[in-house]
Formats: structure tokens, sequence, C-alpha cells
């Protein structure tokens, strides 16, 4: 099951993962309707970055979906004293929310866990009439050291597919998920510059990395703080990032 993927790396996650810039944050205001009264069911919520941001900007209410204790509780710690914050233990694919009660739904680095067509089925009925869906991924901008980090998960990390579980992010290969095909795309400029414990806390924080007491965990670690070593300037590395959001009714 997709849910226990990230057990045991939540802190890693909650740490070292990019956030989303401020002008994707004002996209989502200014352009597709966001707003102080928006009710949003974020699935797939992990730790919260993406819902802490949302709070931060102004909803009404958030419903933050994630079947895995491990990042519900590193959410929870965060933002459990919101009174608009609702932590919801439950899969995408059956959220248990309220038919027509959300008025957009969010899937932060996530989407490519789900099942599609059930998540889809899900999204309708939980959606408000003429609500939307924003699927959002943080994507690696090829580079030297981005090449290089792929080539060390590929040697350390069997489940390695790709970033992002190998997914093609291009809007066609989303297009049969938003109704009639009908997708709208936009990237943002993300840049993220990390220490070395960042750096090869950023790896192990990934599904497919190795845990601690695997048999290849040393020598990913090793490998890592290597490339970091080989391509640090002034003790930081930059880890280029765009952001797009692909978004729609379904």
């Amino acid at each position: 099951m997709n849910e226990e993927k990230f057990s045991g790396k939540a802190q890693l996650y909650k740490a070292y993962r990019p956030t989303y810039p401020d002008k994707m944050l004002d996209f989502l205001y200014d352009a597709i309707g966001f707003s102080a009264d928006s009710t949003v069911a974020d699935i797939g919520a992990g730790t919260g970055i993406l819902t802490a941001l949302l709070l931060a900007r102004g909803v009404r209410k958030i419903y933050a979906v994630e079947p895995n204790a491990d990042m519900r509780k590193a959410a929870d710690a965060e933002l459990a004293d919101d009174p608009r914050y609702f932590a919801v233990d439950a899969a995408a694919e059956d959220t248990g929310l309220a038919a027509g009660s959300v008025d957009f739904v969010t899937a932060a680095q996530a989407f490519h866990w789900f099942d599609k067509a059930r998540f889809q089925a899900e999204c309708r009925r939980i959606l408000k009439p003429g609500g939307e869906v924003i699927l959002l991924y943080n994507n690696r901008v090829e580079s030297p050291i981005v090449l290089e980090n792929a080539e060390i998960n590929r040697t350390y990390c069997p489940n390695f597919k790709g970033f992002s579980g190998g997914t093609t992010q291009t809007p066609e290969a989303f297009a049969d998920f938003f109704k009639g095909g009908r997708i709208a795309y936009k990237t943002f400029e993300n840049p993220f510059f990390l220490d070395e414990d960042g750096f090869v806390g950023r790896s192990l924080s990934s599904s497919y990395a190795p845990k601690a007491g695997d048999d290849t965990y040393d020598a990913y670690v090793a490998a890592l703080h290597a490339l970091f070593r080989k391509h640090a300037e002034n003790e930081r590395v930059p880890l280029p990032y765009e952001t797009c959001i692909y978004y729609g009714e379904v």
C-alpha cells in the first residue's frame, strides 16, 4: 500500500523538502480564485507543507487528508491549534468528506500515488459545482548535480523509477484526468539551496531511499556526501526546481 511508503520519513520530509514560491500562491489567489472564504481539501497533505501556506494566506477551512500516521502527526504538531485545520485519516480515493463540500482540491507531490480514476470520481463527489483540482509538483531542473544524484539513486535504491515516481511532467500526461481534456498549466521558478545535511536529508526523505539499517544505507549516504562536496560552493549546493501546477475542472 502506498500509505506506508513514507513511514519513518516524516521528520526528514518536513525538514528538507522545498516549499512553494510566493508567486505560485499569488496565482492561486489572484487567478484561480482561492480566498479567505474557500474550503479546500489538500489530498495527500503529508507533513502539511502546502496546507500551512494556504492557512497563512487565508482559507475558511482546510481538510488535510493524509493516510500515513507519521506524516499526519508531523502536520498536527505544527497546525493542530489552528481552528481552520482539520486532519483527516483517509485515502485520496475515499476521503470521507461530504459531497459538494469543498471549493478546491489540491494535491502536492502526491498525484502519482493515487488511483487516477477513483481519485477523479472522489474529486467530482466532494467538489462544489465549478470547483477545480490543482495538481502541484516541485520538479527538478536538469543540471549536473541532479543527473548525478539520479545515478546514485539508480545504484543504491532498487525502487527508484525516476524523481516523482517517474511521472512524466507534461500537460498531456495529466489531460485525461481533467474534464474534456481541458487542462491549464503554469510554471514558477523555485530555487532551492542546501547545506550538506540538507542535501543528504532531502534524498533520504524520498520514498525509494534506504532507511538506517538497510543494506545499502551507509554506501548511499557516503555517495551523497561525496556528491555534495564535489559541487559545493560556500558550503551549499543549488538544487534547481520549478514549481508546476496543472488545474481545471474534473
